[in-house]
């Protein structure tokens, strides 16, 4: 499995310590691991493109994804853990796209608005080079969102 036994502990306390009004230095932990199928194919987009070629550690610190999906689109930390913990799957896979380095499991998820997502996660591979840090994360497919859930909710059961 490509995640550690403890990284949906170490995602968590991570995305815990931000605050949107005060700035805080998170410290970057090693998550898991890409499957050797996935590094290779990372590698050959990066030889492809003449890119030095990363290690298959994953380094998570949490900020970009925090102020996306919990700030902006209203999501819970345990949302972002079940998000991160699917894109990180074994059965995901690397995505041809010359604009980033990102994976996508192919499995829907079913989450916790109804929403069948597929799970994507992006990595930025060159501010802790050799090893990727784990940037963001998408539920592809997920056209209801916590806000849009809160505002259709009747007012007092929200």
């Amino acid at each position: 499995m490509p995640l550690y036994e403890n990284a949906a502990a170490l995602i968590r306390a991570n995305l815990e310590q931000f605050r949107p009004d005060v700035k805080v230095k998170v410290k970057a932990v090693a998550i898991g691991t890409l499957s050797d199928v996935q590094l290779a194919a990372i590698h050959a987009k990066q030889q492809e493109e003449e890119l030095p070629l990363i290690t298959g550690e994953v380094l998570f610190i949490g900020w970009h994804i925090y102020k996306s999906r919990v700030l902006r689109d209203g999501y819970t930390i345990d949302d972002v853990v079940d998000q991160i913990v699917s894109g990180m799957s074994c059965d995901s896979v690397v995505l041809e796209d010359a604009s980033m380095t990102a994976m996508e499991n192919p499995n829907a998820r079913r989450d916790r608005y109804g929403n069948d997502v597929r799970d994507r996660v992006v990595f930025e591979c060159m501010a802790r080079h050799p090893r990727p840090e784990l940037f963001g994360v998408m539920p592809k497919g997920d056209l209801v969102k916590p806000q849009k859930m809160a505002k259709a909710a009747p007012e007092g059961t929200a």
